[in-house]
């Protein structure tokens, strides 16, 4: 796997959002306290709900070759996914309903996800990009300790006593540090997206700095 380690505004952005939302979890719990979690979630669900229209018409995967219209359809699969969980697979609009019926809706909305990876297609270009393609550092990093950040206050572990001060809305914060994730991860498949969309022949490092960090 290569780095792409090119720091640009948009990194230094969402560098900033982490480490506000951390400086706002330690001191500012008064703040907070009338912040309402339920609608952070809903913008979250949103958004992730977004990517998956977004992806398609950005991508067009129907006009693209077989591997990468395979590897874009995954990607919609994923972001589906992500949506799905976001929601708890529907029970958060329908707490009434049994668990069962959730369960079985979220068997199908993962199932593409996983079975999509028996295409040999598929394979043959996730093969590519990590052995060719230069993968956004600063993107990934930032969602990595987002991930990191908002996994260790639900699950109480690691530094969560080190993320916010104490009395602090749990559910919350935890929200919050999943924002900079949600972002930083979309950044990344569009930074793929910018790749797949260019002719090969200008591939070249100079035109991929330019064009998929300067914009």
């Amino acid at each position: 796997m290569k780095f792409n380690f090119r720091f640009n505004s948009v990194a230094l952005v969402l560098l900033i959002l982490l480490f506000g939302i951390l400086l706002l979890a330690i001191t500012q719990t008064h703040l907070l306290s009338n912040w309402n979690v339920h609608l952070i979630e809903d913008i979250q669900a949103l958004i992730l709900l977004l990517c998956v229209p977004f992806t398609w018409f950005y991508m067009k995967p129907k006009t693209l070759s077989e591997q990468k219209k395979w590897f874009w359809l995954w990607a919609i699969a994923w972001w589906t996914m992500f949506f799905g969980r976001s929601i708890s697979w529907g029970r958060d609009f329908f707490p009434e309903v049994p668990h069962l019926y959730f369960r079985i809706i979220s068997i199908f909305v993962i199932a593409p996800v996983i079975f999509m990876l028996f295409s040999a297609q598929l394979r043959t270009e996730i093969k590519y990009k990590l052995q060719f393609v230069k993968f956004p550092f600063w993107y990934l990093f930032i969602a990595i300790l987002s991930l990191f950040f908002a996994d260790s206050i639900e699950h109480h572990r690691f530094i969560n006593t080190w993320l916010m001060s104490e009395g602090s809305n749990v559910d919350l914060i935890e929200e919050l540090y999943e924002f900079p994730f949600i972002l930083s991860l979309f950044l990344s498949a569009l930074y793929f997206m910018k790749l797949d969309k260019l002719p090969k022949e200008e591939q070249s490092e100079t035109f991929l700095d330019l064009k998929l960090f300067q914009k």
